[in-house]
């Protein structure tokens, strides 16, 4: 038997902005999150960036990652659980999951509870708040041209 997502983790609006390197998601309940490139491609959970089989994943190493490996180029998403970032890299194995990218929200309120909680951050993702934090703050502007924007709007069948 499968739970049913709950409004915390059901996303009633995705918005990929590509001219700014954002993401914003406005959640069932209410709350909004937004992603800058740098700290969504930080929080890439695919084998390759995380590891698999004991072996760890390239973005253990600590890369220093470039202006093309943080280019968000496309996002589509997938089924009724995900999304999957395309980067100006290539890269595009990442199926960032709904309830991955609400747990690692980078309000201040989510920050707050996650040091509470005591699960700042994860080693294999240095700075990852810091970046994060800083990437949504050049999210504030509305951007009103449309070029280069993906939307999707309402409950994803």
């Amino acid at each position: 038997m499968t739970t049913a997502p709950s409004e915390t983790t059901t996303p009633v609006r995705i918005h990929a902005d590509r001219a700014a390197g954002t993401l914003a998601i406005e959640w069932g309940d209410g709350h909004q999150t937004t992603y800058g490139a740098l700290a969504l491609r930080w929080l890439c959970p695919c084998a390759f960036c995380r590891g698999e089989a004991g072996m760890p994943g390239w973005l253990d190493s600590r890369p220093e990652l470039t202006a093309e490996q943080t280019r968000l180029v496309d996002v589509q998403l997938v089924g009724q659980y995900a999304v999957a970032p395309l980067w100006g890299d290539g890269h595009h194995t990442g199926y960032y999951t709904y309830a991955l990218l609400r747990d690692r929200c980078p309000c201040d309120d989510d920050v707050a509870r996650r040091v509470r909680e005591g699960n700042a951050g994860s080693p294999t993702q240095p700075d990852h708040d810091s970046h994060a934090a800083h990437d949504s703050h050049a999210a504030q502007a509305d951007h009103t041209d449309h070029t280069g924007h993906t939307h999707s709007e309402g409950r994803h069948p």
